[in-house]
């Protein structure tokens, strides 16, 4: 007698919809995703909206005010991140040195730049005041000297603007080109100096080809850091005299005072076409690097 083979049981066809937990995980989220469409996305959305006015372009360009402040936008970023980042790799390589006293100079060479910007910029133009100021005061005690408007003539407020944003930001960039060296294998340097190599020999084939990646990627992201320093150029000099040393970030002020939101928007927006191309630029330089370690 054969033995009978009895069906086997259908299965249950698979829930469709969400799982309890991706349920849950979703409705976690959404507060997050709120907040950020509301306070991030919409203002920046709202902003481009309303700084995309052709009239508003056109009163930005014909304005004299701007063709100056792009000038000093270039200069401003060619002379303050080229000598800040030459300036942060050589002094990343004097705190290199294991000394009790360098260190002790690090930790007070850190303070300019964990400090408030606000007290510390102010300080600045304190001492430069051209009528009362510390500078003038000593320049003329000591050598009889009157000294110049620091902040009352185009170039020497602008060029103070330079030196107060290089004094400001060079610990940050030396403290990361510092963690860049240590990251070297001493190894390396002891057999250059077997080899009898020179300080500018170790230099060129051992410590650059080890930092070249990070000093790239540190010179564009300063870049676009010092593209948006509002603080050294505002206040030192507040834009003027004159409105003649404005650069990009802080155009817009001016124009919020003359009650021209649109052009105020469009004068920011138009520095999107130079940023954009370096978080680009940045952003695949990082990849290429993480794609190949």
């Amino acid at each position: 007698m054969s033995a009978v083979v009895l069906p086997a049981p259908a299965q249950a066809p698979p829930k469709k919809g969400l799982s309890e937990e991706a349920f849950w995980g979703i409705a976690l989220l959404v507060p997050y995703f709120a907040v950020f469409a509301l306070f991030v996305v919409f203002p920046v959305l709202y902003g481009i909206w309303l700084g995309s006015s052709p009239a508003a372009y056109r009163k930005l360009f014909q304005d004299p005010v701007f063709v100056s402040t792009l000038a000093n936008t270039v200069i401003f970023l060619v002379v303050a991140v080229n000598v800040k980042m030459m300036i942060a790799l050589g002094l990343s390589a004097f705190f290199l040195q294991e000394r009790a006293w360098i260190r002790w100079l690090s930790v007070l060479f850190l303070i300019a730049w964990a400090m408030p910007s606000i007290p510390t910029i102010l300080s600045f133009r304190w001492m430069l005041n051209p009528e009362w100021g510390m500078v003038n005061a000593l320049l003329f005690k000591w050598f009889q000297i009157d000294g110049p408007g620091w902040l009352t003539e185009r170039h020497y407020g602008l060029g103070w603007a330079i030196v107060v944003h290089i004094w400001k930001s060079l610990p940050f960039w030396t403290l990361i080109l510092l963690a860049g060296r240590m990251a070297i294998p001493k190894d390396l340097y002891e057999s250059a100096a077997v080899d009898g190599a020179t300080r500018w020999q170790t230099f060129r084939y051992v410590s650059w080809p080890s930092l070249r990646g990070l000093y790239l990627t540190c010179v564009l992201l300063s870049t676009i850091w010092s593209l948006g320093d509002f603080n050294s150029v505002y206040l030192l000099t507040g834009g003027g005299p004159i409105d003649s040393t404005h650069v990009l970030a802080t155009l817009g002020i001016r124009y919020l005072r003359m009650d021209q939101i649109d052009v105020a928007l469009a004068s920011i927006i138009v520095a999107m076409p130079a940023i954009l191309p370096i978080v680009w630029y940045m952003m695949k330089r990082l990849s290429a690097e993480h794609t190949q370690d």
